[in-house]
């Protein structure tokens, strides 16, 4: 039980008061506390305002401020799987480049139905932050509408969307395609498939365009498709089963992520296929822990950090200059040659089909 002894006031400490503890004015401890102008305050003062600050516990009202000045300073990240490998380094890419300008980070992730994506934006919106950063966003977006007709500064990242209305920062697929298709071409694969993104979304998409093309480009006739529902393990699995029951004959499989080449393993062990042996495959991301796996997975490394970087830097610019055009960012993918890829087999005329009744 609380006795009356036992409660105590708490109050706020005012810049007033850490001003007068460091013997300056408030105008300076507003400088000081503010990370973009307290360049302009010496040394001396700083380190001097910094101790008062702290030896009174002051802490900075950042809703009260963003009231005054119009301006959180804090950024939303909305992250359609906060599990999945691939979105870490982006975060850090995002944090690294906000945080050298003042700015910090509300990272949210952003799933369900789209009436459950919406509220979650709307709370990102009631925090006041300044702008976001979408990695969720499908090619046809009404999160992206949404955020376009709120005038709410955005950015894309890893992910596009049909219209080209707002900045985007993505990997060059189509560059990554053409690396992996040369790669097993080299190796004298000819039965060589995809196991493809959702096609809703831009990855997904420019992915399974970017190997049409690169198979076309290198005469391989023998390329075939199927479409994973998601990119995720399970769904993976799913589509290496479909496309292993309906083309016997693949000796290579170029997989839309890593997760997806992850659902490859499963069904290869599952059936006992011998990777590289019967079937080499490729993933895309370059995930932590690949190297690992037995076989250590060849996949296209991506620059995940940079990409996160960039995109905090062009939603900067966004903030700054509402009115400028959106600029679309490519990045260039790297091949890493692991265990998982080595010379086609030789196909028999049963598994292709030859003499079949």
């Amino acid at each position: 039980m609380t006795t009356k002894s036992d409660t105590r006031t708490v109050t706020r400490v005012t810049i007033r008061e850490v001003a007068a503890a460091a013997s300056v004015n408030a105008s300076t401890v507003s400088r000081v506390l503010n990370p973009a102008t307290r360049h302009l305050i010496g040394d001396e003062v700083v380190r001097r305002v910094l101790a008062a600050a702290k030896t009174l516990g002051y802490r900075q009202n950042r809703l009260a401020a963003a009231l005054r000045g119009g301006q959180s300073r804090v950024i939303g990240v909305c992250l359609p799987d906060i599990e999945n490998p691939v979105f870490p380094p982006i975060v850090c890419g995002i944090t690294e480049a906000l945080a050298a300008e003042g700015y910090g980070v509300l990272i949210a992730n952003i799933v369900g139905k789209v009436k459950d994506q919406e509220r979650l934006i709307e709370q990102m919106l009631e925090r006041r932050v300044d702008g976001l950063v979408l990695a969720t966003a499908a090619r046809q977006d009404p999160l992206v509408r949404r955020c376009i007709l709120d005038g709410v500064p955005l950015v894309l990242v890893n992910r596009g969307e049909d219209g080209g209305q707002v900045p985007e920062v993505v990997n060059d697929d189509f560059l990554s395609m053409r690396l992996a298709v040369a790669h097993l071409v080299g190796l004298g694969h000819t039965r060589i498939a995809h196991l493809a993104g959702p096609q809703r979304i831009a990855t997904g998409l420019s992915r399974l365009q970017g190997f049409q093309i690169a198979a076309q480009q290198h005469g391989v006739a023998g390329s075939v498709v199927a479409e994973a529902a998601e990119f995720t393990r399970e769904a993976g699995r799913a589509a290496c089963e479909q496309l292993l029951d309906a083309h016997r004959d693949v000796t290579a499989i170029v997989a839309a992520n890593d997760l997806i080449a992850l659902g490859c393993y499963e069904v290869f062990a599952a059936r006992r296929i011998a990777c590289p042996g019967a079937i080499s495959v490729i993933g895309h991301n370059d995930m932590p822990l690949l190297d690992m796996l037995n076989p250590p997975l060849t996949t296209l490394r991506i620059q995940h950090r940079e990409m996160g970087r960039q995109a905090a830097r062009l939603l900067l610019g966004r903030i700054a200059t509402p009115s400028a055009a959106p600029l679309r960012i490519t990045l260039a993918p790297e091949l890493v040659i692991r265990g998982s890829t080595a010379a086609a087999r030789a196909v028999s005329r049963k598994a292709a089909g030859v003499g079949a009744a």
